[in-house]
């Protein structure tokens, strides 16, 4: 069975806004970062685009990192 993309984003979403948080809002303080913050990259270095960089930092916050 093939998962429906576009609703696993809005269960997400839904899910976190339900929880209070905002995933739209950056999830650190840059202020205590020790180096550039950056989009998160693939095995070969590509950093992910578009909505794959708000699923992927949803999952670490959910994941608890």
């Amino acid at each position: 069975m093939k998962t429906d993309i576009y609703q696993r984003v809005t269960d997400r979403i839904l899910a976190d806004l339900e929880q209070g948080v905002r995933p739209w809002l950056k999830p650190w303080n840059a202020e205590h970062a020790a180096g550039r913050i950056t989009r998160p990259l693939r095995a070969g270095g590509e950093p992910y685009n578009g909505i794959n960089v708000i699923m992927l930092w949803s999952a670490a916050v959910a994941a608890g990192h």
